[in-house]
């Protein structure tokens, strides 16, 4: 009975199939007996007829022609069916040359006819077949036309074809095809399955409008980033929610789907590849611990690293909640398979790490763990040097007791010439592990800009201001900031890993900044909203700490070029361990003095003293407008 269920649909269509095969041979002999061309004795009919229909049921199984659902059969389908009978047909027409029994031979033209016949006959049944399937369902659509979401599919392509004939006569589909919209002068003023092909042009905006139209789907086969950009931001202007027929983010050859515009798909630059067959070697059968092993960027690494086969990942976090999340995602998925460790502790807690180093023995540090929000750090500055300073001391001082090869801290852009504390913080984590030039582990640290949709970062805000109605929040229309998916900064720091030799300091070219008052506006309109008119956007004034832009990160010229053209090193002199202890004590006595207040102006004084780079963000404000960063904006 379970058999029957899984492959009811195959064995009524070989049924179906069977039956016309034998009303073809049946007419083929009668109409051959009336001509006089065929003398069979009684079972030789019986015997050809077996011959034939085990030939053409083969061919059609070896051309996989049973796994096809007809009802959504297109033209490479039926031309596999053709080949399959032509095949099957040369086979019996190859026998009856070559039979020698008496009764047990077809005339080979009589064979390539029924064959043609049978093939034209099965040809026709699911033509048929599929045509009431779509009148079925057009019927259905004129009923529940209403309910159904019209939308215009832009690229009248085969993608775009496919889609139109998915959504059409997709019985669970949500939306109704109304048009494509296309380029191509070959195509204008023409049908593509069934539907209308207009213009590309400024007049689509308006006509758009007079249409029952309510999302755009962009369904383009290649689409640069350039493009796609150019053509999500022409889009919006209809006032339509624009969406993508595109594979999901980060599973480039997994089946299409109609999904949302994600932010990384306005990245305003292409998506950076920087992982690479010896990256993954490097972390396979190693024992890989990854401190905020919960948060944004830990997470992703650990996904990462997960896929490289690694003797153990081990995940150190001091939120339970997200380490149990990350733990009960990689389970579900390996199955087992992966040799996984979650330890809950504080990268301040030198105890506790002593004890994770100590039973694990890593050959490989992935420090994540940090404080990160500028506001927060610059009202808790104490708690950044505890956490992020001091922090990444303890850790790097585990890594030398226990032998550990390598160590790779994750750093920020906000480290160059910061005028915050968490950027200071940052800066001097950096130091801390640049300054061990003569450890046998070697230590490097990895520098990029924001991460986009990260804990806390601006994307999910706007997203969630949008959603709420509005109005969306800014600090300050000027502001611009360097930006890089969840991806892409953990291949970076992959890649760093299996690269890194003592003190290097790894940065990305990340293109040219982006404006966060284009990234609101843009997210406004992909949402089929207005900005200004449906959602407001307002100005807050700049928080604690906050600058109107970051730094290049690839402007010095103490830089040189690693195997991936898109990753650098930077050159600039370390500290020495003296050095760095001297600031350390400095930095450890102020904190100690300042524990019994809230905001410390003292730390803030000693980060100062500590990192020389550091200035009063009013400081950096005043001259912004003049600066090589502003005026290079790329304005989406």
């Amino acid at each position: 009975m379970n058999f029957f269920k899984k492959y009811k649909r195959k064995i009524y269509l070989i049924g179906i199939d069977l039956a016309i095969l034998f009303c073809t041979y049946a007419l083929t002999v009668a109409m051959s007996a009336v001509s006089g061309g065929f003398n069979l004795y009684a079972w030789g009919y019986a015997a050809n007829f077996a011959i034939f229909a085990v030939a053409i049921f083969a061919s059609r199984l070896a051309f996989s022609s049973y796994s096809n659902i007809w009802r959504y059969a297109n033209s490479t389908n039926y031309m596999k069916l053709v080949i399959a009978d032509a095949v099957g047909g040369a086979v019996v027409t190859v026998l009856s040359l070559f039979s020698f029994a008496e009764g047990f031979s077809l005339d080979a033209w009589h064979t390539v006819a029924l064959a043609a016949m049978a093939d034209v006959a099965t040809l026709i049944s699911r033509f048929c077949y599929q045509m009431l399937y779509k009148y079925r369902n057009n019927t259905e659509q004129d009923r529940e036309g209403n309910n159904k979401i019209g939308v215009a599919i832009v690229g009248a392509g085969q993608v775009g074809a496919l889609l139109a004939e998915e959504l059409a006569y997709g019985g669970k589909s949500r939306y109704k095809p109304i048009c494509f919209i296309d380029t191509d002068s070959g195509k204008i003023g023409s049908k593509v399955a069934g539907l209308p092909v207009l213009a590309e042009g400024e007049e689509i905006i308006e006509k758009i409008k007079t249409l029952p139209v309510q999302e755009i789907l962009i369904a383009l086969p290649k689409l640069d980033n350039d493009s796609a950009v150019r053509i999500l931001e022409f889009y919006a202007k209809t006032g339509c929610k624009v969406k993508l027929y595109d594979y999901p983010v980060s599973q480039r050859g997994s089946r299409r789907v109609i999904r949302d515009v994600k932010i990384e798909d306005l990245l305003f630059r292409d998506s950076l590849q920087v992982m690479n067959r010896a990256t993954k070697d490097f972390y396979s059968d190693r024992v890989v611990l990854v401190t905020g092993g919960g948060g944004s960027i830990g997470s992703e690494l650990c996904r990462q690293i997960a896929a490289c086969g690694p003797k153990k990942l081990v995940i150190f976090d001091i939120y339970e909640n997200n380490a149990y999340d990350i733990q009960q995602e990689l389970n579900r998925k390996y199955k087992g398979a992966l040799n996984l460790s979650v330890e809950i502790g504080s990268v301040r807690d030198r105890a506790r790490l002593n004890a994770v180093f100590a039973h694990y023995r890593p050959e490989i540090v992935l420090h994540a763990a940090a404080h990160k929000h500028v506001p927060l750090m610059e009202h808790s500055n104490c708690e950044a040097i505890k956490n992020n300073v001091l922090g990444t001391y303890n850790t790097a001082d585990m890594a030398e007791k226990y032998g550990v090869k390598k160590f790779i801290l994750i750093s920020t852009d906000k480290a160059v010439n910061p005028t915050n504390v968490m950027g200071a913080s940052k800066r001097l984590c950096e130091m801390v592990v640049q300054c061990r030039t003569d450890s046998e582990t070697a230590f490097a640290a990895v520098r990029f800009g924001n991460v986009l949709g990260s804990n806390g970062s601006v994307i999910p805000l706007f997203r969630r201001q949008i959603e709420e109605g509005g109005p969306i929040t800014l600090t300050d229309k000027r502001i611009i900031r360097y930006f890089m998916t969840i991806p892409e900064a953990s291949g970076l720091v992959m890649q760093a890993g299996a690269m890194a030799h003592r003190g290097d300091l790894f940065v990305l070219d990340m293109g040219k900044p982006v404006r966060i008052l284009d990234l609101a506006e843009n997210m406004i309109k992909l949402s089929g909203l207005v900005p200004y008119k449906d959602i407001d956007i307002i100005e807050t004034g700049l928080r604690p700490g906050e600058k109107l832009y970051e730094e290049l990160l690839i402007k010095t010229e103490n830089l040189s070029k690693t195997d991936n053209d898109m990753i650098f090193i930077e050159h600039d002199a370390p500290p020495t361990r003296e050095e760095m202890e001297q600031k350390l004590d400095m930095l450890r006595r102020v904190v100690l003095e300042s524990e019994d207040e809230i905001e410390a102006q003292a730390v803030r004084e000693a980060m100062k003293r500590a990192v020389p780079t550091f200035r009063e963000p009013e400081e950096v404000n005043r001259t912004a407008e003049s600066c090589s960063e502003m005026k290079m904006v790329k304005t989406v």
